[in-house]
């Protein structure tokens, strides 16, 4: 699989036409470095997925003065994108809905894309599931066959806003852990409302505040992810939920 490049991000500023008065976004820097985990953390409305849209491609709607830097690199074509929904179409089989890239690009299925499909979805859990539909699995096998839809584009960057918010605690820790396992190698940007999720995956952790928003990188985690939840990775949420709450003291 296609490994992560490093990503440098400057927005000056950026501004919806129904906001005009005020910047969403001024003055924020990121750098999320290559094969990382990057966590970025917010207010509600505090534009973290207009972030991850202008990386996709997908702002459109907006006024944005800044720069993307990659490496040297374009990210056209090098980015996958895997949102809070699964997204699964549901008149297609659960491989159907992996392989979907190619069905949109009007190529038929190889064998070699069905064979690296099934392989995924044995990694995920689901190879026994290829031929059902999505109305007969469970929330969290959904974001799984999400997951494997992801991996088979084989894209350095992934993208992921509030991908596992909808589960319940179990199944999130569980495809947390397959997630971060699965995306080695990939520079990963995950947009998240829960501090805890942050500190467990994220090799560097950013918190958005102010209005307009810029973003805060937090001090030296220590440890590499996937974290313990101990009194060290507890203290760091307390301080993050301080952020957020505009407490700094």
């Amino acid at each position: 699989m296609s490994q992560g490049f490093a990503i440098s991000i400057q927005v000056n500023a950026l501004r919806y036409p129904t906001k005009q008065a005020q910047p969403v976004l001024q003055d924020l820097v990121m750098q999320l470095p290559a094969q990382q985990w990057t966590c970025l953390l917010g207010r509600s409305g505090c534009g973290k997925t207009s972030i991850l849209r202008k990386l996709a491609g997908l702002l459109e709607d907006a006024e944005w003065r800044g720069d993307i830097q990659a490496d040297g690199q374009g990210l056209s074509g090098n980015i996958a994108y895997m949102a809070q929904q699964d997204l699964l179409l549901p008149w297609l089989s659960v491989l159907d809905n992996v392989c979907i890239a190619e069905r949109l690009q009007g190529r038929s299925l190889s064998q070699d894309t069905r064979a690296k499909a099934l392989s995924l979805l044995q990694k995920v859990g689901l190879r026994e599931h290829a031929e059902r539909y999505p109305h007969a699995l469970s929330g969290g096998m959904r974001q799984r066959v999400a997951l494997a839809r992801t991996l088979l584009q084989e894209r350095p960057i992934v993208l992921m806003d509030e991908p596992f918010s909808a589960l319940d605690a179990v199944t999130r820790h569980k495809l947390q852990s397959l997630s971060f396992d699965l995306l080695k190698g990939k520079t990963v940007l995950l947009v998240t409302h829960d501090p805890q999720e942050a500190v467990r995956l994220g090799h560097q952790i950013y918190v958005m505040e102010g209005t307009p928003a810029s973003a805060h990188l937090l001090p030296d985690l220590h440890t590499d992810p996937p974290r313990q939840l101990d009194e060290r990775s507890a203290e760091l949420q307390t301080y993050i939920l301080r952020r957020l709450g505009g407490e700094h003291g």
